[in-house]
């Protein structure tokens, strides 16, 4: 008696376009193509792949919904390959969350591990633009300087991590923690009940620690300001359930990421040194000397050759040398005897 297969042992059949999406992801692995390159053009992968114009677009799109590429129009339209925003990567995760239960607690947990790390590694990386940033958000959130809402306070308090995380060498890292970040800006909410009062007090604790992580930072000293996100990351996690703060359990909507643009870390200019410029000598023209081809010869009291043309060299195919003095006319040929008698005879008569 055959044994029935199991829905779950079966093999997913994928449809023509989700496996020309795979092969040009291996094409993008296997040609180590880097964001700004750009793929083959449509009629190109076509050919490659032996599939219709409208599979070749099929995977495309697919591509561009994961965030891999963006997709121009036009005759030399196409693919070009870009790098995966952090948004996109959210709602992806956030699409597996949906059906967990995270909890704050859960999530505290994770920063009260990863932040102190991530600071700590930040320190020898900040630069005085980042100083600048983090100073710009202190203010921002701070209740006794900031004009903004308490709301947008709470999402600079994030920002202030954004910038620090932007700093970590450690691309892992880095990710994991602005990925959470990004995960606190746009799905803990907090009771409607929590008091004004509550709010204000946890923005003047963190404007507090976030000034004391900066001066250490400023002083180079790793140590401390790892000792001081601990501290921060176990308060906030007290004031945050505190303050009844929840997971919102919601998917992410791309005009969400779009409403709250993340911090970008400033790029300072590189000043490349200046390169000086070789001087190249005139070309030189066939049979001339290098002392007669060069135009930036030392000056000497001799007198300067003639200019030769490489024309004329052309024409003469004559080594050129310096100016020679003019030659004389050609002296007249001694007339004979007769004639000077004759000529002589006519001097006389006249």
């Amino acid at each position: 008696m055959d044994t029935p297969k199991s829905p779950s042992l079966a093999i997913r059949q994928l449809k023509r376009p989700d496996l020309v999406a795979q092969e040009i992801k291996r094409l993008i692995t296997e040609k180590n193509l880097s964001p700004g390159d750009r793929l083959p053009r449509e009629s190109e992968l076509q050919a490659q792949f032996q599939v219709s114009k409208g599979t070749i677009r099929e995977a495309l799109k697919s591509l561009e919904v994961q965030g891999l590429i963006t997709i121009s129009t036009g005759p030399s339209g196409g693919g070009t390959v870009v790098e995966v925003p952090l948004d996109r990567t959210l709602q992806f995760m956030q699409n597996y969350l949906f059906f967990q239960e995270v909890t704050i607690d859960d999530i505290y947990t994770v920063r009260q591990m990863l932040e102190p790390e991530l600071a700590a590694g930040a320190v020898p990386h900040l630069t005085e633009a980042d100083f600048d940033a983090l100073e710009h958000s202190i203010a921002c959130c701070d209740p006794t300087q900031s004009s903004e809402d308490l709301v947008s306070q709470r999402r600079e308090d994030v920002n202030f991590h954004d910038i620090l995380a932007a700093a970590n060498p450690n691309p892992f890292l880095r990710f994991t923690c602005e990925l959470i970040n990004e995960m606190i800006r746009q799905l803990i909410v907090f009771a409607n009940r929590t008091p004004q009062s509550e709010h204000r007090r946890f923005g003047e604790a963190n404007a507090r620690i976030h000034r004391d992580i900066v001066q250490a930072a400023r002083e180079r000293d790793a140590v401390k300001v790892h000792a001081l996100m601990q501290q921060h990351m176990r308060d906030a996690a007290s004031s945050v359930k505190r303050m009844k703060g929840r997971i919102q359990g919601r998917l992410i909507l791309d005009a969400d990421s779009l409403r709250s643009p993340r911090p970008q870390r400033a790029v300072q200019p590189v000043e490349k040194p200046a390169m000086a410029v070789p001087r190249t000598a005139p070309k030189k023209a066939a049979g001339t000397t290098p002392r007669t081809a060069a135009k930036t010869a030392p000056k000497t009291t001799a007198r300067p050759a003639a200019k030769t043309t490489a024309k004329a060299v052309a024409k003469t195919n004559a080594k050129p040398t310096a100016k020679a003095a003019p030659k004389a006319p050609p002296k007249a040929l001694p007339k004979p005897p007769s004639v000077r008698a004759a000529a002589a005879r006519k001097r006389a008569a006249s």
